[in-house]
């Protein structure tokens, strides 16, 4: 097993004790390392509610920022297609110095993936989104984790299992018995698929924040999403950056990076056909994510500090409203 960026940091703090490089500030009192069962189904296993799928066994990293007894709020991580990040860590610390325990699931290692840039259908959307259900479940048996003020966060492919876990469908199939997610936020999420009944929602808050220039993932279908909710209701919300590109909140792309063969689904409309078919909603032929004809290649990611700094203020903001936090 390879060490991400993010463990690297974890493991700081031993590095110091033993007189090794500085560590990184500590904003958690605890770092406990979980492993959970998942399963890794195809899209229309997932969509037909198929029981008979592949299993894996996964890990995640649970931040706990506080020490004593008291229940705490806390938020499942869900990271994008390049896998746990140096980012996802920097979010780990600011919603660990706000009182919330962080658990980071990583969804690739345990499925012997790397990275799914290059090519999606390595691992589909559903199987991210049951990563995210077993992690709640996991967190609401924890003894310093109040089941209640459990949110979810995912960035780009984990920002649509962070979203979509709010379709009260899924949530039915795939959801802990009786618990739900307290919040579902989703940084440059995948919002071209329509899935059938997609905004018949949990009624918790949701929080999309995007980049308008993101030429990896288009921001358009995110805003027709966002209206499709509304109209029936839904706590709902989309947050738009002049300017921003993708993985706007990276500072490893302060110089920005050019993927001129990158694989895009910006151009891509899709739903939800009979028997879990997803069809190019253009062609009416099954979607394919690893060439479908909407497929389209090259990608900018690029740093934003400023986009990057607002969504971090208004998600620190959002929590501590909604789990009743102290600032």
């Amino acid at each position: 097993m390879q060490f991400s960026d993010f463990a690297k940091g974890s493991l700081g703090m031993i590095a110091l004790l033993f007189g090794g490089e500085p560590a990184l500030p500590q904003t958690f009192d605890r770092l406990e390392i979980h492993s959970f069962q998942s399963a890794t189904p195809t899209n229309k296993q997932f969509l037909t509610g198929e029981a008979n799928v592949k299993p894996a066994l996964l890990s995640a990293e649970l931040r706990i920022p506080k020490p004593g007894s008291a229940k705490l709020p806390a938020i499942v991580l869900i990271h994008d297609s390049g896998g746990i990040s140096s980012s996802h860590d920097r979010w780990a610390q600011a919603l660990n110095a706000i009182g919330v325990a962080v658990l980071v699931v990583d969804s690739f290692t345990g499925r012997g993936i790397v990275r799914t840039i290059d090519d999606q259908s390595l691992l589909d959307p559903g199987a991210m989104m049951i990563d995210a259900y077993r992690a709640l479940a996991l967190l609401a048996q924890h003894q310093r984790i109040d089941s209640s003020r459990i949110a979810v966060i995912g960035f780009s492919k984990g920002a649509m299992a962070a979203v979509y876990s709010s379709n009260q469908r899924f949530r039915t199939l795939y959801g802990p018995a009786n618990l739900e997610f307290a919040a579902h936020i989703g940084l440059y999420t995948p919002c071209y698929v329509t899935y059938s009944d997609d905004p018949r929602v949990t009624g918790k808050p949701i929080r999309l924040f995007h980049g308008v220039a993101d030429d990896f993932l288009s921001i358009v279908p995110c805003r027709a999403y966002v209206e499709r909710l509304k109209r029936v209701g839904a706590n709902v919300s989309l947050t738009e950056y002049a300017g921003a590109h993708h993985l706007y909140d990276d500072a490893r792309f302060v110089s920005p990076l050019r993927l001129p063969f990158a694989p895009t689904p910006r151009n891509c409309l899709v739903h939800e056909g009979d028997n879990g078919q997803l069809l190019n909603s253009k062609t009416g032929q099954p979607f394919d994510p690893a060439g479908d004809p909407c497929i389209e290649r090259g990608a900018t990611l690029a740093y934003d500090g400023t986009a990057h700094e607002a969504s971090m203020t208004s998600v620190k903001e959002f929590l501590t409203t909604n789990f009743g936090l102290n600032r």
